[in-house]
């Protein structure tokens, strides 16, 4: 096929990025011709409440990227979606996950695809954000009206996806990031991060915003630390910093804190510290970080909401505990007693399974097929 990716790729950071360009690599592998129209801007700096929104590391060199896609210019979304009229992909192949984007994504879709050829495909994250505004209604039904078909990744997307559109979806789970490496020596990562080997510790990762839920799992902390056990904080505020420092200074040296993007080079290092990772999210549909833990088979606590307990099933390869710093606190303390992580090391190579790229993509293709017949 003639493929198209439009969403993040590089120069922009983050799990979605390297969720297109991953899928790109999968289709060309498949003898797919394959190109990526990424963002020249993707966010109003007012809009971005991170430090940057790009990287300074070199293009993959075995990608087509060109930075086409202007989110603030209407006339750029004309001029782009006439250009994908003219060239006439099978497949325009779409991220969403804000509706931010659906003006922007929206006209492009509707435009390109009024050749009669073209097939908007969407892989959808999200359809109501996290944090909500008065425009999200309208602006999702600009959006996913202009769609051909969808993959979602939990059930409560697809839920919220039929109250939008009747257009063909299907189901298939978030793959693992595998672009982060193999989980290395649990020394050498501790020394990478200044970290004392001799300690254990438990992760918190990714970028903090309000709905993740970090005061939950400080306040569990707070009740349940253990001696010789530290908590890891890594990933740069979104949230407001002060709400969470009458915390940190109650807990000390038992939470070490690297506020900051973590990049990809470096995110082996947290994964193979750690004795477990802990998501205490308030609301959720999936979590590309769980997806990190599968790759280095990193036990997991995560809570009750929206699609986290279809990726980490309760007794397998994690525990799933309600959204309170009693339920988190009560988890962290049964992952150190009766073997558990022994327990759920021992589950992660037939749990892994479920989660791969070739499956997604093929999904894809299954969706695309639908809109064809």
């Amino acid at each position: 096929m003639k493929i198209v990716i439009l969403g993040p790729a590089h120069p922009y950071r983050g799990g979605l990025a390297s969720i297109m360009e991953t899928m790109a690599r999968e289709y060309i592998k498949r003898g797919d011709e394959v190109r990526i129209y990424t963002f020249s801007l993707q966010y109003p700096s007012l809009l971005f409440p991170g430090k940057s929104q790009t990287v300074d590391t070199p293009a993959p060199n075995d990608l087509h990227i060109e930075r086409v896609m202007n989110t603030c210019n209407p006339l750029n979304w004309v001029r782009l979606g006439l250009r994908l009229r003219r060239e006439r992909p099978d497949m325009v192949l779409m991220k969403y996950w804000t509706p931010f984007m659906a003006p922007c994504f929206g006209t492009i879709a509707r435009i390109a695809r009024a050749n009669g050829h073209t097939k908007v495909i969407c892989q959808i994250d999200n359809v109501e954000p996290h944090e909500h505004h008065f425009v999200d209604r309208p602006f999702n039904r600009y959006y996913l009206g202009a769609v051909d078909g969808f993959v979602y990744m939990s059930e409560q997307v697809g839920g919220e996806l039929r109250a939008y559109s009747s257009a063909p979806a299907i189901f298939s789970p978030h793959p693992m990031f595998e672009n982060f490496g193999e989980r290395i020596d649990r020394a050498e990562a501790c020394r990478a991060l200044g970290l004392n080997a001799d300690e254990r510790y438990l992760l918190f990762f990714g970028l903090i915003r309000e709905y993740k839920g970090l005061d939950i799992l400080l306040e569990a902390w707070e009740s349940v630390r253990r001696d010789g056990v530290k908590l890891i904080v890594a990933g740069e505020f979104y949230d407001e910093r002060q709400r969470y420092e009458p915390l940190f200074a109650r807990l000390g040296d038992c939470v070490v804190l690297h506020d900051r993007f973590i990049p990809d080079a470096s995110v082996k290092n947290y994964f193979s510290a750690a004795d477990a990772l802990v998501l205490p999210y308030r609301t959720a549909t999936q979590s590309g970080v769980t997806q990190i833990a599968y790759n280095f088979s990193l036990p997991m606590i995560v809570t009750n909401v929206g699609g986290l307990p279809e990726i980490v099933p309760d007794g397998r390869v994690g525990f799933v505990c309600e959204p309170t710093a009693r339920s988190v606190a009560n988890a962290i303390d049964r992952l150190y007693k009766d073997d558990a992580l022994a327990h759920f090391a021992a589950n992660f190579p037939a749990e892994r399974k479920r989660f791969s790229w070739p499956t997604m993509c093929d999904k894809l293709v299954e969706v695309y097929n639908q809109t064809t017949e």
